[in-house]
């Protein structure tokens, strides 16, 4: 309810009253004020729409001055036509600070992980919360529309203390919350920069009729998932070694990750299998490691599992595979040293 609150006090400043908003949201009035009240996010979209047209503000009074109805929708106009998830998100804080300057929007990347970053020099609105969390939600959320993909967050830092109904941000930010930290920003895989824009004018009119369910509600479809499982299965394989393991890395329900897998055409235990196929046959030609060594490197509780996974891969047994290749690797040495006699 503190963001309805923060409605509620736009209206107060431009002088104007909430109640046809409240109503359009079936939101009573008497329970704006109650700390434990809580709205859906069907609701919360009802309300900032009205208001947002009410007040002819799409910012809700976060700025000294309104950003009139559209505003937002030509942000992401503009940066439509970029090649890159990147280049549009850079586009985007650009132009921001053409409309109001009263925050600073910064994409950065370092060590893999790229960073949104949000700053306000200015003394702070009583809407201040309600800001930050608006506008990254805002910019995830597009940036999620643009690539057709759900991107997930690493983390989510904000810079002011944690509000009572801090809860709520594990709905907004799926991802690990941080409050009191140095600046508000969101954090993400740097390698979803690099995909590029799905969408096209058509689309881009469809969303303006409803844009709104970006900022409260989160992305299905992520077009890196498979590539990000795969690297946990081989980099962590002690922590991703089960359903409940991999999806807490991925901040994830195990329900949501099958799901998801399943809507890409994949499955965990399909990609666990390649993973560990690949990571066998790595260690069957690089070392001398005898089948019980290598069942415990690829994650195998014994070695007679090792041992039909492998010849259900390949049909063939580990020994089998790594004598054939080495005769084959011999056959190819002996024919080039032929030819270079020759």
């Amino acid at each position: 309810m503190a963001f309805v609150q923060a409605i509620a006090w736009a209206y107060s400043r431009r002088g104007l009253n909430p109640a046809a908003a409240l109503a359009a949201a079936q939101i009573p009035p008497d329970r704006i004020s109650d700390p434990e009240a809580r709205i859906s996010a069907l609701q919360m979209e009802r309300i900032s729409g009205h208001a947002m047209r009410e007040l002819d503000d799409e910012a809700l009074g976060w700025f000294d001055r309104r950003l009139p109805w559209g505003s937002y929708g030509m942000l992401a106009r503009a940066s439509l036509g970029a090649p890159t998830l990147g280049l549009a998100l850079k586009r985007w804080c650009r132009h921001h600070g053409l409309l109001a300057d009263e925050i600073e929007l910064q994409l950065t990347q370092a060590d893999g992980v790229a960073q949104i970053a949000l700053a306000d020099p200015r003394v702070p609105l009583p809407t201040r919360e309600f800001c930050h969390v608006s506008v990254l939600r805002n910019i995830h959320g597009l940036a999620c529309w643009y690539t057709d993909s759900r991107i997930p967050l690493l983390e989510a830092r904000f810079s002011f203390a944690a509000p009572p109904h801090r809860d709520s941000y594990a709905v907004l930010f799926p991802a690990p919350v941080r409050f009191s930290a140095a600046q508000t920003a969101i954090r993400f895989d740097a390698r979803y920069l690099d995909l590029p824009l799905r969408r096209d004018e058509a689309a881009m009119n469809q969303l303006l009729k409803n844009a709104l369910p970006l900022m409260v509600q989160s992305y299905r479809r992520d077009r890196l998932l498979l590539e990000r499982v795969r690297q946990l299965l081989r980099g962590r394989p002690q922590d991703a070694h089960n359903a409940e393991g991999l999806a807490a890395l991925l901040h994830v329900s195990p329900r949501t990750l099958h799901r998801q897998l399943h809507e890409l055409g994949s499955s965990l235990q399909a990609l666990k299998d390649a993973v560990r196929r690949e990571r066998a046959i790595e260690l069957l030609l690089r070392t001398q490691k005898p089948n019980k060594q290598l069942a415990e490197a690829i994650g195998f509780t014994s070695e007679k599992s090792f041992i039909r996974a492998f010849r259900g891969w390949t049909g063939q047994t580990p020994a089998e595979y790594r004598q054939q290749q080495r005769e084959l690797a011999a056959g190819g040495t002996r024919l080039d040293a032929s030819r270079s006699i020759s």
